[in-house]
């Protein structure tokens, strides 16, 4: 097992430009519920992967919703493991690698490509994307199976995106985890990661 290492929250880098609030705001309050000793065993078993960048900064390339929740929550350190370390990479070759290695996700909320640069480079500064929450609702609910394909929910999310019009999901988010729900089993999405048959 990789050695766990801790850092504090804030210091971590996202590799991605969105997360869904909703999703945030779920983590939070279940973190908030927590003693401080629960708090630090829960995020002991749930460490963050990082890649170490340019200037030694961490980038953490899964659990960002964790990260921002206990963020959110106002706890200050966290705990990871490395996946790599690229710190002798430039910025523009740190990326490309990144990229290789599926390790970033520069789309916006609205499933459109960006440059490197326009990720954030605080957890803070993730941009809210509720179809990013919907995919994720819609896994724990067993919509779909939880799976090891780098960005999978983002794939899902855009699925959502293209199926359930944002009225919905803004009106009633519920009832939108529900139409996801039956619309995840539909055979359009059988080449999606995770769909069960």
């Amino acid at each position: 097992m990789p050695k766990l290492k801790q850092a504090p929250i804030k210091s971590l880098c996202p590799t991605q430009l969105t997360i869904g609030m909703i999703e945030v705001e779920t983590k939070r309050k279940h973190l908030a519920a927590l003693s401080a000793k629960e708090q630090q065993e829960f995020l002991q078993s749930h460490p963050m992967p990082v890649v170490i960048g340019p200037g030694e900064r961490l980038y953490i390339t899964d659990h960002h919703h964790l990260a921002r929740a206990a963020l959110e929550a106002g706890i200050a350190h966290g705990y990871f493991t490395v996946d790599a370390d690229f710190s002798s990479h430039g910025p523009e070759d740190f990326w490309r690698k990144m990229d290789e290695n599926s390790w970033v996700h520069p789309l916006d909320q609205n499933g459109v490509r960006h440059h490197y640069a326009c990720i954030p480079s605080h957890l803070s500064q993730l941009i809210d994307d509720v179809y990013r929450s919907l995919a994720g609702f819609v896994r724990d609910a067993g919509g779909y199976e939880k799976t090891r394909t780098a960005f999978a929910e983002f794939i899902w999310a855009d699925f959502f995106r293209r199926n359930v019009a944002i009225e919905d999901v803004n009106a009633d988010f519920s009832r939108a985890v529900r139409l996801a729900q039956r619309l995840a089993r539909n055979p359009l999405a059988k080449g999606i990661p995770g769909f069960k048959e």
